[in-house]
């Protein structure tokens, strides 16, 4: 048998080897790397910036929204985003109460179906609100009678009606409402393991507090994934949503009324000559019978013109600027 190596020459070769690999940029890290768990069973179709993107989305349609039910209700009406989370579709509907406020809606041409769940404390306060009531709702859950359910159909169409605006960045949806359902047995629109993101919305109407969730499966909102980033916002409205934001302005302005006005002239009286005025008295003007007439458009002196008629009615001339 050969020499056997002693510890010291065994740890001077190592120290050899560690060497020449981290010449050659092999060297062993002394750090180990953190190891992340991922659950094949729940995998991950939102990430961050796709729910912080819903959360912008929701935020603007809850302040359209708050406008639109404070006149509809006249009471005080506050919406919040509480926040943007994914998840199996079975826990958001394990999680449903029976009875429930369930929307089921369409966002076309995206295919599938969405969720709009609204607390029954909420939907209690809003039937009460409408029917002539406070709007303090009621202490324990019962059914709904068939009259509360077409109220509560009117009053989701209408909410389901401003998605539009907020999610014009992403796509040019036309929400329909498909049917309302209380019982969350029959609101399975996608299979219980299906990944979805939920959107929820804390809402206050008076004395009640409750939620609004829109739950979203990731097959609704897949064709249009791409664009639910702000980067994506922010090179598109760079292109063309300026230049068609511009012509559409001026299209406005071209068509707005102002309000021309010529002014003969200006004085300065007291408060006491004013009081005293009579039929046949004379102001004196600062102005002189051969003077330019100041054109004011709303406020501003924009031209100078010269008195005359036109076809029998009084008119001005505009005339050009005097020269320097």
């Amino acid at each position: 048998m050969g020499d056997i190596l002693s510890q010291s020459e065994i740890d001077a070769l190592l120290d050899q080897l560690a060497g020449a690999g981290s010449a050659v940029g092999f060297a062993p890290s002394k750090k180990e790397k953190e190891v992340k768990l991922y659950n094949f069973n729940l995998p991950s179709k939102f990430n961050k910036e796709h729910l912080r993107t819903l959360e912008i989305i929701f935020d603007n349609y809850s302040r359209v929204v708050s406008s639109f039910l404070t006149a509809y209700l006249r009471a005080g009406v506050r919406l919040e985003v509480a926040g943007a989370s994914q998840g199996p579709y079975r826990d958001f509907s394990s999680a449903l109460y029976n009875p429930s406020i369930l929307g089921i809606a369409n966002l076309h041409p995206l295919k599938g179906s969405v969720v709009l769940e609204i607390s029954p404390s909420i939907g209690y306060a809003v039937i009460d609100r409408v029917l002539g009531g406070p709007g303090d709702g009621l202490k324990k859950i019962r059914e709904f009678s068939e009259i509360e359910k077409a109220l509560l159909e009117r009053l989701i169409t209408q909410m389901l009606s401003y998605l539009t605006e907020p999610w014009e960045s992403v796509a040019e949806i036309r929400p329909r409402l498909e049917k309302l359902e209380t019982n969350p047995q029959f609101a399975q629109i996608v299979a219980p393991a299906e990944i979805a993101a939920l959107v929820t919305i804390s809402a206050k109407i008076g004395a009640a507090e409750g939620f609004i969730n829109f739950c979203i499966p990731n097959l609704v909102v897949d064709p249009v994934m791409d664009r639910l980033n702000t980067k994506f916002w922010f090179n598109q409205n760079t292109d063309d949503g300026d230049a068609s934001h511009r012509e559409a302005l001026e299209r406005g302005l071209e068509r707005a009324a102002v309000t021309v006005s010529a002014v003969v002239g200006k004085a300065r009286i007291t408060v006491a000559d004013f009081v005293n005025l009579r039929v046949g008295d004379i102001i004196t003007l600062d102005s002189f019978i051969n003077s330019d007439m100041s054109v004011m458009v709303g406020n501003l002196h924009k031209f100078t013109a010269k008195p005359g008629v036109s076809r029998g009615r009084n008119a001005v001339l505009i005339t050009p600027p005097a020269k320097a």
